[in-house]
């Protein structure tokens, strides 16, 4: 049973196969340093720290610290917590912020994106300058409900329900 049966936003949570999808990647990219948007209770930045090596690091961007602190317990079980930086925030102004340090830029292996879905642009824009080129970039929910076909009106109502 998911540590979030019965939760209200449990739909929100990424799916064990797509998860095992980003684990694979990252050994394929042999990702050290990552980053991803909107973590919300864990679980794929759980995965990714499990398959980073151990001085790999995952830079982890989340509005609500609150969802993030239900998989923390899991997360420090699976004794890999010390890989992991939450930084609570929206994501546009911290991936700034990171790209305010020269040091940052070209530095990432690995992005993972499942955030708002109306700023994937705008987070991409930022993400091409944070990976090493070479780097990958996933976004969950891309083909959502088969919205990249919709008409736009239809697309606002589909992703309010």
């Amino acid at each position: 049973m998911s540590l979030l049966h019965g939760h209200p936003s449990a739909r929100f949570a990424t799916l064990p196969d797509a998860g095992q999808l980003v684990a694979m990647l990252l050994k394929l990219v042999n990702t050290k340093k990552t980053i991803g948007v909107g973590v919300y209770t864990g679980y794929s930045l759980l995965l990714t720290a499990l398959t980073i090596p151990e001085d790999g690091k995952f830079i982890a961007i989340d509005v609500n610290r609150e969802t993030f602190e239900i998989g923390l317990p899991i997360i420090k079980k699976a004794g890999v917590s010390d890989k992991i930086d939450f930084v609570e925030s929206e994501a546009l102004p911290a991936l700034d912020q990171l790209l305010q340090n020269p040091e940052n830029e070209g530095s990432f292996d690995f992005a993972f994106v499942d955030a708002d879905k109306a700023n994937n642009w705008n987070y991409h824009e930022r993400m091409m300058k944070l990976l090493k080129v070479g780097g990958v970039v996933v976004y969950d929910n891309t083909l959502w409900s088969g919205t990249v076909i919709m008409p736009d009106e239809l697309v606002t109502w589909v992703q309010s329900t």
